[in-house]
Parts: structure tokens; C-alpha cells; sequence
């Protein structure tokens, strides 16, 4: 069982992490003599664990295991499995620093942020997971990224509000696809599930009582390679962004 969260860990909410203590204190425990490992350490850990088995895998016992250490002496960086979760969503987006130079078309630039973040999502498949099922913090790496999506936005008429929405909605939808593309991969150990459903759309679509769904199914067809698919809808996506001014007060994206 979790040992009790140390005072200023967390806010007063059970299972809300306080960013003011995760992010700005020092990176070391509270209490005690420092330990022969880093909350780098640990992080690094983690990380390893849920690439190779899935976010299931990270629990606080095994993560001691990896670096060696006892249990508790980790609840001094770590007190809960949400706050380690904090600091390894923010240790990769590390991976995507220093962030590629800005080309001045902000279109152009936040389809490569994107790309990156689909591939840095892909190398680590429990980042998207991770996004979708909980709302992290921005951590000093994400900061950065935001900082960076924020100055390539820099010439759209929006207010920073709606700026913000617009990194929010790009990494959401990235999430959401990704997610979509890993369920694909897994699926594809079971090809009748596909026959099957291409066999129900097409008696679906001759019936008479779905015309529009027969003319889509019936129009030419389009590269369903992953990374085909996801420019199209990264294409729609961006290029349709409504660039008229906001007035909306919007809040803090998600990392």
C-alpha cells in the first residue's frame, strides 16, 4: 500500500498533483540523507518499464527494483504512480527538444510538431494512453514545446486563449490517433475481424436504406498506409483551423 503523500506533495484533491511542488521544488526528498539514485533515475525507469510492458507494468515495486532502491526511499520523489506518471510524460517530450526551426508558415510548422509528436508517441506506445486517460501538467519540457507551437501561431489572429486551444486540440487529436493506430496494429493478428467487417458494410450498403454510405464505400479508393491516413486528417485538420479572432477564455492545455 502507498505511503501517505508527504505535506505539499498535492494539492488538497486526492489524486491532484501540485505542479508549484513538482516542478519548481528541488530534485531532491525532503527529508533524509540523499540517496544513491536521481528522480532522473527513476523517471528513466518507468519509462522503460511501461515501453516494454505497458503503463500496467510501473508500479512503485518495480520501479525500485529497476534502480535498486527500497520502496519507500522512492515516495520521497514519487509519492503515487500519478505523479510518476507526471514526470515521465514530461521526461519524453523531452525527446522532442530542441524542437526543429521555425519556417514562418504556422500551418507548416504545426503539422511537423504533429508528425513529431505521432512519432514520439509511437516509440513510446503508453504516451497516448497516458494523454487521453489523464490530465497531466506542464512540466518544464512541455512548457518548452508549448512555448515553441505558441511562437509559430505568433501571425493568426487569435487571441492567446484560442492559441491555446489550438495546441490543445493538435496533441488531442494526435493522442486519439495514435491510440486508433496501435488498436489497428493489435488487430491485425486477427484478419477475419476485418473480412468480416468489410462484409457488413457491403450488405450494409447494397440494402438500399444507406445511399450516401454506398456512394462513399464506392468512391476510389485512397493509400490506407498509418501514415497516409494521418496526414489527410492532420491536413484537414490544420487547414481548417478558423483563423478569426477569439473571444473565448479558453484554459491551460493538456501536456
Amino acid at each position: 500500500m502507498p505511503a501517505p503523500a508527504s505535506p505539499g506533495d498535492r494539492t488538497g484533491t486526492p489524486g491532484v498533483v501540485d505542479p508549484q511542488q513538482l516542478w519548481l521544488a528541488p530534485d531532491r526528498p525532503r527529508r533524509g540523507r540523499r540517496p544513491a539514485f536521481t528522480r532522473e533515475a527513476i523517471t528513466a525507469a518507468a519509462v522503460a518499464l511501461a515501453d516494454a510492458d505497458g503503463l500496467d507494468a510501473v508500479t512503485m515495486r518495480a520501479v525500485a527494483a529497476r534502480v535498486g532502491a527500497g520502496v519507500m526511499s522512492l515516495y520521497s520523489y514519487a509519492p503515487d504512480k500519478e505523479t510518476l506518471l507526471e514526470l515521465m510524460v514530461d521526461h519524453v517530450s523531452g525527446e522532442l527538444l530542441p524542437p526543429a526551426p521555425l519556417s514562418g508558415d504556422w500551418r507548416t510548422d504545426l503539422k511537423a510538431l504533429a508528425r513529431d509528436q505521432r512519432a514520439l508517441m509511437l516509440r513510446h506506445p503508453w504516451l497516448s494512453t497516458a494523454l487521453t486517460t489523464h490530465r497531466t501538467t506542464l512540466g518544464p519540457n512541455t512548457l518548452l514545446l508549448l512555448e515553441h507551437a505558441l511562437t509559430a501561431l505568433r501571425p493568426l489572429p487569435l487571441d492567446g486563449a484560442a492559441k491555446l486551444e489550438v495546441f490543445s486540440l493538435l496533441t488531442g487529436f494526435v493522442s486519439s490517433h495514435v491510440s486508433h493506430e496501435l488498436t489497428r496494429v493489435a488487430a491485425t493478428d486477427a484478419p477475419e475481424r476485418a473480412a468480416a467487417e468489410a462484409r457488413y458494410l457491403a450488405t450494409v450498403a447494397a440494402d438500399g436504406h444507406h445511399p450516401e454510405l454506398a456512394q462513399a464505400l464506392a468512391a476510389p479508393g485512397r493509400p490506407l498506409t498509418p501514415e497516409a491516413t494521418f496526414t489527410r486528417f492532420l491536413d484537414r485538420l490544420v487547414d481548417g483551423l478558423d483563423t478569426h479572432p477569439g473571444t473565448g477564455t479558453g484554459t491551460p492545455p493538456h501536456a
